[in-house]
């Protein structure tokens, strides 16, 4: 068998199902061929009479498959450090929202901005989320809230993978706030969103269709109208759920069953129940649970319990999670929700694929997936949870190419 590129002499985490915690193969070897994994394992089972056109020695160096952001509203103009300092006076974020700040405020700027624009600030935060081994990320719409600028968002998103080695993964997130001119007709801008769904979809700008059911956004039967739209559209859905507060949001994505729902500090043991039944992914946000100084943890335990995927994302977006760092969300993970180090390898990596619906893509170290690699300088996998502030990437690698 004859192979592109070949990386020998590497501890390999592989997050196979086949072996336990997060798949750990010591003297292990990564090939590829054509953009894809062909053939992940210890050396000594590579098949007789391989070669390669290219052979990299990694010195004992650690591989995991490359991060996943699964959840980011990296797209967007302007930015929010205003709000930033009324928090610390104590206004909430409540509070500032229902003053015209928040979302809207960010809607403002997002509307002004051009497609160009857009694309040339975004790109500073997506190459720092890069140069920390990410090779996939998803890019949500929901600061235009008018057809025009949705889409214009949604294909500055599309255009940062032709000028970056990296995969996008689009959401449009229209149902995201009531924008000032709708203040007198939800029914109306909510009928607007249903009715830009088939259009996305039919360019190819929307890989999924997400909402925020919330006090502050969207109600459960306002969410359910916008997904029952994007089933029709045969799009996936997503949920912001139970953030703030418990609006049965978990439960309401598992009926439509959504990819995955996220944030879920409210979720209840009855949403969990309903996630697992439906496959549905909790994707957990840290970084927000930090900036808004929240006390109240997603039901990890209940999770676990019910057996409920669980992934791990930056939540990028310019008000309640300016973090442009994965692996400080792995910390994060770790010291504010107490998750272990084998659910957060596995929730940068195999469950954010699944919470994007492209686990048969990537991932895993798996033959005939991606080839999109992170190889680290580290001892042992819980060096990517531990330090704080260190970034310990040796090289990215997406489809086969060094990046």
């Amino acid at each position: 068998m004859r192979f592109d590129t070949i990386w020998r002499n590497a501890r390999l985490v592989t997050l196979g199902p086949e072996l336990p915690g997060v798949g750990l193969v010591e003297h292990g070897a990564v090939a590829a061929r054509d953009g894809r994994i062909a053939f992940a394992g210890a050396e000594h089972d590579l098949p007789p009479g391989w070669d390669a056109k290219e052979r990299v020695d990694l010195d004992g160096r650690t591989v995991t498959p490359g991060l996943i952001d699964c959840h980011t509203h990296l797209v967007h103009g302007g930015n929010r450090a205003h709000e930033f300092e009324l928090r610390l006076a104590g206004a909430s974020y409540e509070e500032i929202a229902r003053a015209g700040g928040g979302i809207v405020s960010t809607v403002d700027a997002t509307r002004k901005a051009s497609e160009e624009s857009l694309v040339a600030s975004a790109l500073p935060r997506l190459d720092r989320l890069l140069a920390e081994g990410i090779t996939t990320i998803e890019i949500k719409s929901g600061y235009g809230l008018e057809a025009d600028t949705e889409a214009r968002m949604l294909r500055a998103a599309r255009r940062l993978a032709q000028v970056r080695r990296v995969g996008v993964a689009t959401s449009y997130l229209g149902a995201h706030a009531l924008p000032p001119e709708a203040a007198g007709d939800r029914a109306g801008y909510i009928n607007a969103v249903c009715d830009a769904i088939p259009g996305l979809a039919r360019d190819g700008l929307a890989d999924a269709v997400d909402a925020f059911c919330e006090g502050i956004a969207f109600s459960p039967e306002e969410t359910a109208k916008v997904f029952a739209a994007a089933q029709a559209a045969k799009l996936p859905v997503k949920l912001h759920a139970d953030q703030l507060s418990n609006l049965h949001g978990a439960a309401l994505a598992a009926r439509f069953n959504a990819l995955s729902a996220d944030h879920l500090e409210y979720t209840d043991t009855d949403g969990v129940a309903a996630m697992a039944r439906s496959g549905s992914v909790a994707v957990l946000l840290p970084g927000a649970f930090y900036v808004l100084r929240e006390k109240q943890v997603p039901p990890i335990a209940a999770l676990r319990q019910h057996k409920v995927p669980m992934a791990l994302a930056t939540d990028c977006n310019p008000g309640t999670s300016p973090m442009t760092s994965l692996l400080l969300v792995m910390n994060m993970a770790a010291t504010l929700f107490r998750m272990t180090v084998d659910e957060i390898i596995a929730g940068v990596t195999r469950e954010a694929a699944r919470a994007l619906g492209l686990l048969d893509r990537t991932g895993t170290l798996s033959a005939g997936k991606w080839c999109d690699l992170a190889i680290w300088d580290i001892e042992r996998p819980a060096e990517l949870a531990y330090r704080i502030g260190f970034n310990p990437l040796h090289r990215r690698i997406w489809h086969g190419i060094a990046s």
